[in-house]
């Protein structure tokens, strides 16, 4: 096939100008067009008179396709790279069935694979499946009843479940098709195989997830939620087992594979590790607050006079800088046509994230604006110091917004002024636990309000009205990545043969891509023959 990249068309273009402008690069009869496919569509609205969209597609034609690329002259007309992915021989020495810990995206992926090989995995969830956890879910959100082990942060999909199901990513992977492609065929709408912004959207993500763990049952591999690890059973410095809980009573389980696809919030279990002796390192995080405007604020700052043009989505940023304070400051998880919601797996806590549905139709848009947080600024040399620094930040959060999930929250106008919000204004909280106003500097540390403070100004320079005085911060968000990195080695592999530290958790990703492409990296290191290794302590 062709691949045609850089055609720009209006918002009110058909797929049959998109044809006719194909057929006009290569200089032929659009009849000769036998196939065409969407490969990526992005926005262009960086001139608010001319926004427009922006393709690359793959055209099959009749004719030699070579010889019409070269007769095109131009660096936008080339043949299209042939993507593949084979599934992994199972070199595998070892009969013992691998056990992954965790069902989120790092441990689907990883299960899929293995599950393929005919490894027959089991998988162990400390949360509930997606459905129970869905309903776990909304009764914390009405009742502010906690369930410590089925909630936004734990259970079936992991803490991507309960979000925007956003795919961007920044990493360079060639796995990262391969996990675009399975979510495509496990039920994600089409457009994530060429949206510039791609999202599945946390409505449809559950099915999507409901499919994965279907076949991966199907391929011999077994599930069991509610099972919460609780250590390792370890001789001569590799893995001989697992001991696990589930419905009060508890299990071993020999293996000699352990992939630890845990989540950024099972402190419990890093705590655990820590004590068998897994070698661990203080990684620096990121922590900051929600930031809420009405949606149609920042599409008309993002759209200009096109705002609210049918074909065109709510809209989307992402905004950084570097000020004074010496830390970067950025936007993060951007949920256009969202929700912020309440995000605690530990009584006492509070924690914000955002979530959108596919339609992205909401009366709001959020995102967390966040900042750097060093191993200097923990309260120890301790590897899990930075645990307890985000511990320390949800539990303030928690008694000033009354002791029972409220978050605390204030306006934009009151923040930047340094005084604590009496009332709030024209934006209404989403929070799905409510919110009080409150002065959030209390509950976070002050090198990060500094600096969030200089950032809304200097984001608003990029964003019209992001300073918006009546825009809604609550914090905090606290949960976007992990304060801890499991070391592992070039194998995959921790200190202790047999363990595969991986994903978000282990400090190897940061978001549903890149933790599923650290799952099937896992996976690849766990169906190779070892047995020159003899598992070398």
């Amino acid at each position: 096939m062709i691949r045609i990249s850089e055609i720009k068309q209006p918002l009110s273009g058909t797929r049959d100008d998109l044809r006719k402008s194909c057929a006009a690069l290569l200089k032929i009869d659009q009849a000769r067009i036998e196939s065409m496919d969407l490969v990526r569509r992005s926005i262009d609205s960086r001139k608010k008179d001319d926004v427009h969209f922006v393709f690359t597609v793959d055209v099959a034609v009749n004719g030699n396709e070579e010889a019409l690329v070269k007769k095109a002259h131009s660096s936008r007309v080339s043949i299209s790279p042939v993507y593949s992915y084979e599934e992994p021989e199972n070199r595998r020495v070892s009969n013992l069935r691998p056990v992954i810990v965790g069902f989120g995206p790092a441990g689907i992926f990883a299960a899929l694979i293995l599950s393929r090989a005919g490894l027959r995995p089991l998988v162990l969830e400390r949360g509930q499946d997606v459905d129970t956890r869905t309903s776990d879910v909304q009764r914390f959100f009405s009742t502010r009843v906690l369930n410590t082990e089925s909630n936004v942060q734990f259970g079936e999909g992991g803490a991507g479940t309960f979000s925007d199901g956003k795919l961007t990513t920044g990493i360079k992977s060639d796995f990262c098709r391969k996990v675009f492609l399975e979510f495509y065929a496990h039920g994600a709408p089409e457009e994530i195989l060429y949206s510039g912004t791609p999202h599945i959207g946390t409505d449809k993500l559950t099915t999507v997830i409901r499919n994965m763990r279907q076949e991966i049952l199907q391929n011999g591999g077994e599930v069991l939620f509610g099972a919460k690890l609780t250590d390792l059973i370890l001789y001569n410095e590799s893995v001989q087992g697992v001991r696990y809980e589930q419905n009060g009573s508890v299990f071993d389980f020999e293996t000699d594979t352990v992939i630890l696809a845990i989540g950024h919030s099972a402190r419990d279990t890093v705590e655990m590790l820590k004590k068998r002796g897994i070698t661990m390192l203080q990684k620096p995080f990121s922590v900051g607050a929600r930031i809420e405007h009405p949606r149609e604020v920042i599409d008309r700052a993002q759209y200009g006079d096109f705002a609210g043009h049918p074909a065109l989505p709510a809209a989307v940023y992402k905004l950084a800088c570097h000020g004074a304070h010496e830390r970067g400051a950025y936007t993060f998880c951007m949920c256009p046509g969202g929700t912020v919601i309440s995000a605690a797996s530990e009584t006492g806590g509070v924690v914000t994230n955002g979530m959108s549905e596919f339609a992205r139709d909401k009366e709001n848009s959020n995102s967390a604006i966040l900042v750097n947080v060093y191993p200097a600024d923990f309260p120890s040399a301790d590897p899990l110091a930075g645990i307890e620094l985000q511990r320390q930040i949800e539990r303030t959060a928690f008694r000033l917004g009354g002791g029972d999930y409220t978050a605390p929250c204030q306006t934009v106008g009151d923040f930047l002024k340094d005084q604590p919000s009496k009332k709030l204004g024209s934006v209404r909280p989403s929070f799905t636990t409510g919110v009080v106003p409150s002065d959030i500097r209390k509950c976070l540390p002050k090198k990060v309000t500094d600096t969030m403070a200089q950032a809304i100004v200097l984001m608003d320079k990029k964003l019209k009205g992001f300073a918006l005085p009546d825009a809604l911060l609550t914090a905090p968000e606290s949960r976007s990545s992990s304060p801890v990195r499991i070391v592992r080695d070039d194998i995959m592999q921790s200190n202790m043969r047999g363990l595969y530290p991986c994903g978000e958790g282990a400090g190897y990703a940061g978001g549903i891509v890149s933790a599923a492409v650290d799952g099937i990296k896992c996976a690849h290191a766990v169906l190779r023959d070892e047995s020159e290794l003899n598992h070398r302590t």
